[in-house]
């Protein structure tokens, strides 16, 4: 059986089992039993590895949903993290090719399980979204994971702080991109309130080049800023 139709039956199977669940609350039992709303995640969990690894696009884009709505319940799972895991890596380390050219690049794909890797906020989480940053080179995928650092704020051993940086400031030296640019400029901020300061020499060395580059004026004003923040942090602490 392919992926599309496995995960064609998963979905027809959670339907009915929804139109089950459904029924039996209108019936006069309010709240879904122990086993029913176990039964359901494990489907849903089912339906949501299958679709994250489909071939097509918007067969991930309904996974990513999925998970959306998964985590907005409160489920912080190994098969969500997997699967978003897997959805952050399409096209650049899980790759698919047709006559020698990669069919399955998707930076929306990719972008989203950024922001919903953030939202997981686990460890795991974070070292998947360096992953992402180390490997990605679509600006809109390293826009949202060094947000998502930035929000988790883990930083041990500054391994997020010079991961960030090292993107930040090769874009920079290549190809400024204020919307990049912006986003480590809040994450770096986030990062010294998480952990009562930076200790590193090339941020505050990137900070300086924002605020004197080629870049548009509320840029260059919110790095300074991030500047004036870091140092209180420091010598606060």
């Amino acid at each position: 059986m392919t992926v599309s139709k496995r995960v064609l039956l998963f979905g027809m199977v959670l339907f009915a089992l929804t139109a089950v669940l459904m029924g039996q609350t209108r019936t006069g039992n309010p709240e879904l039993t122990v086993e029913q709303s176990y039964l359901q995640d494990t489907i849903e969990l089912a339906i949501i590895r299958e679709q994250s690894r489909a071939d097509s696009r918007e067969m991930k884009m309904v996974a990513l949903e999925y998970i959306s709505d998964a985590i907005e319940r409160g489920n912080r799972s190994d098969e969500i993290r997997l699967a978003l895991e897997h959805l952050s890596m399409e096209g650049v380390v899980n790759i698919t090719r047709e006559s020698g050219r990669v069919v399955n690049n998707y930076p929306d794909v990719r972008t989203r399980a950024a922001t919903y890797l953030g939202e997981l906020g686990t460890p795991e989480a974070k070292n998947t979204l360096l992953r992402m940053v180390r490997a990605d080179n679509e600006p809109m995928v390293l826009t949202e994971a060094i947000k998502s650092l930035g929000n988790i704020g883990l930083n041990d051993n500054n391994e997020t702080v010079n991961t960030i940086v090292w993107t930040a400031t090769r874009y920079d030296n290549l190809n400024p991109d204020n919307l990049l640019a912006l986003s480590t400029i809040v994450a770096l901020e986030k990062l010294a309130l998480a952990n009562n300061g930076i200790a590193n020499q090339a941020a505050i060395q990137y900070l300086i080049r924002v605020a004197d580059g080629n870049y548009i004026r509320p840029v260059q004003e919110r790095a300074r800023q991030a500047l004036m923040e870091i140092r209180r942090f420091n010598v606060q602490n």
